[in-house]
């Protein structure tokens, strides 16, 4: 019967640790510095530029080993 007692004041405990892990959050996330739309926009457009170079970058290797391998082998 004791240890019935000492369960339920560690589940009491539990609770008030997950609302202050809670408070703390949201108190952290009011302190958060978001960028501007034009900053976003930028890293948006940055992004997507790299991903598109890298894209035909891939894309012109690959053109190139095919036919390198289709030389050498003489596969038509």
């Amino acid at each position: 019967m004791a240890v019935e007692g000492k369960v339920k004041s560690e589940k009491k405990a539990d609770q008030k640790g997950i609302v202050k892990f809670f408070r703390e959050v949201k108190a952290e996330t009011k302190r958060i510095t978001w960028p501007s739309k034009k900053d976003i926009k930028k890293a948006t457009i940055a992004v997507v530029g790299f991903c598109l170079l890298y894209t035909a970058l891939v894309g012109a290797l690959d053109m190139l080993f095919k036919n390198l391998f289709a030389i050498i082998f003489r596969i038509k």
